[in-house]
């Protein structure tokens, strides 16, 4: 007999972890499963740590190539072929590098007779929802349906974030040109001129001086400042994956001017997405709450949505729950709690994710439009500045020779 770290859904949804004995994790399985619990995970008790540490430094996988070997391994099942075949027919053909030993052990396991959930979260790479959603089709009997959404929000998802992307990059590469001029004329272009003016012996304005001071200075300490940024530009990545690091980088982005509200409305468009696409698939909500908050990857949403799923199982409603962050947008609180009260909760998140995803592309497109003159102007105000102070001398000095 071996410990194992059990951790199971009741059938009212509440979330249970204990420790407890069996002969093997299958054995555990089919025991609880027996019993009508949803079992969620099982692991060697010994093996925990390396588990728990392997999940911090675990490898990322290529989504869109996930996506596609989905949409494989759907089409494969829908035509009739078993599982473990359609794993076979995978592995033997899939074409990506990274993706292919995984893909491989799951197959593996699942011929050892590991159930597929269980194969997915033992390679310790796919995402939680995905194997929370394997887990809710194998229990109801319907993996092509559940898959089918969840291939189906993954596409919605991925397309809202390449449309924020793309809405970023033209602003992105305008800011780093005009910070790339910024240095050229202050840090080349103006020191030359303080030698040329300094060989002619020329009397200066103050602009110029200040200017040329300026220059000299940047000029002087240049790589010093780049690495300056670069260390801190470092310590704030390795500082923000720490959990009070995480937390506190989000409550920053929700106070930014502009974007922290566009910030604030895509994290709710991401959660309502998920919870939506979790429940259709059969998934209790206490439970649903708990592999949306770890899915999101968001450490001021997990802990409001781990508060949330303590107050759900208390009894409240989700809609009062998540009312209390005082994150959530009065108009999704209230679309939720019309959810809640006429029993077609997912339905209404997925009008909710569809509403403030559709409001995030509008007030992106609105704010950038904004941004662009103001960074143009402000460049062009620089270079204006520049070389007023550079060519006043010049034109102090013609005006002596005539």
């Amino acid at each position: 007999m071996s410990d194992f770290i059990l951790k199971y859904a009741d059938t009212n949804g509440e979330m249970h972890q204990l420790v407890t004995q069996a002969g093997s994790e299958q054995e555990l399985r089919e025991k609880y499963t027996r019993q009508g619990f949803l079992v969620y995970s099982v692991k060697a008790r010994s093996a925990g740590a390396a588990v728990l540490g392997s999940t911090h430094r675990k490898k990322k996988i290529n989504m869109e190539r996930f996506l596609i070997l989905n949409q494989q391994f759907v089409t494969l099942i829908r035509a009739g072929l078993p599982i473990l075949k359609g794993l076979d027919l995978l592995s033997e053909r899939l074409t990506d590098p990274k993706l292919g030993p995984y893909i491989s052990g799951v197959r593996d396991e699942v011929r050892r007779g590991t159930l597929l959930s269980e194969a997915f979260r033992m390679q310790g790479v796919f995402p939680k929802i995905y194997v929370t959603t394997v887990m809710a089709g194998e229990k109801s009997g319907s993996l092509t349906e559940v898959l089918d959404r969840y291939i189906t929000y993954q596409k919605l998802s991925q397309a809202v974030r390449k449309k924020v992307i793309v809405s970023l990059l033209y602003p992105a590469v305008l800011v780093v040109m005009t910070i790339l001029l910024i240095v050229f004329l202050v840090t080349y272009v103006v020191p030359n001129f303080a030698q040329l003016y300094m060989s002619m012996g020329a009397q200066l304005p103050t602009i110029t001086l200040v200017l040329i001071a300026i220059g000299s200075t940047a000029r002087s300490y240049i790589l010093l400042g780049f690495a300056a940024v670069g260390l801190i530009g470092v310590a704030i990545y390795f500082w923000g994956k720490t959990p009070a690091g995480q937390e506190r980088m989000d409550k920053f982005k929700m106070r930014l001017p502009l974007f922290g509200e566009i910030w604030v409305k895509y994290q709710v468009a991401q959660f309502a997405r998920v919870l939506s696409t979790l429940l259709t698939g059969g998934i209790p909500l206490v439970q649903g709450l708990d592999t949306a908050g770890e899915s999101l990857g968001n450490a001021l949403l997990r802990r409001i949505l781990d508060r949330a799923a303590r107050m759900v199982r208390e009894g409240q409603a989700l809609s009062a729950a998540l009312a209390m962050s005082k994150m959530f947008p009065p108009l999704a609180i209230d679309m939720i709690e019309v959810g809640e009260s006429t029993g077609a909760l997912p339905a209404m998140l997925n009008s909710v994710a569809e509403f403030y995803e559709d409001d995030v592309s509008t007030r992106m497109a609105a704010a950038l439009s904004l941004i662009e003159p103001v960074i143009m102007v402000f460049m062009g105000a620089f270079v204006a500045f520049v070389l007023i102070a550079l060519y006043l001398p010049i034109f102090s000095l013609a005006d002596t020779i005539q």
